[in-house]
């Protein structure tokens, strides 16, 4: 896997990207289950610890992309781009990109890395030559709702869906068009 790395700046956020390997399985891991258990200690309910192994993130950074932010040497966040999210939105023909798991260590990440995450991730997109930028978020947290639609995401509809625990939840599908 190659690395890319750039600053963006944002506000007062300055973060450095570049593309995940197997070397940042175990961050990856950190990161989501720290975002869950924030997550549920916040009552918002669509992450759980121990749901998204080294597996999982391995199985993403062969299939699509995976991006980390570093600040000052340490990982801020990052998310997952995929080209497709067929189980989630239906067949569609390429015109977007999807969000997913748009993580931020606390402890390292200044006020403002979600969104610098978000515009990096709108950035690939656009110069991937896709229109729209996609995400799904836990429909119960009209919270999670405003910060994307601050971020210039407009809701464009609801799935229920079935956690691999058997819990039942919906998502808030939300759509946000690139210029």
């Amino acid at each position: 896997m190659s690395w890319h790395t750039f600053t963006v700046i944002a506000m007062t956020v300055q973060v450095t990207f570049r593309q995940a390997d197997a070397r940042d399985l175990d961050v990856l891991v950190r990161l989501h289950d720290d975002a869950a258990r924030w997550m549920l200690r916040h009552a918002i309910d669509q992450w759980r610890p121990g749901t998204r192994g080294p597996g999982h993130f391995a199985a993403r950074i062969a299939a699509g992309e995976v991006w980390l932010a570093e600040r000052e040497g340490r990982v801020a966040g990052a998310y997952e781009l995929w080209w497709e999210d067929a189980s989630v939105w239906g067949p569609r023909p390429p015109e977007a990109g999807y969000v997913h798991r748009l993580m931020t260590d606390r402890t390292v990440a200044p006020a403002g890395t979600g969104r610098v995450l978000l515009a990096h991730a709108e950035e690939r997109m656009a110069a991937a030559g896709r229109q729209l930028a996609r995400l799904d978020c836990e429909a119960g947290d009209p919270r999670l709702r405003t910060y994307y639609e601050g971020a210039g995401y407009a809701v464009t509809g609801r799935l229920e869906k079935v956690a691999a625990d058997g819990r039942e939840y919906a998502v808030t599908l939300m759509e946000k068009t690139l210029a």
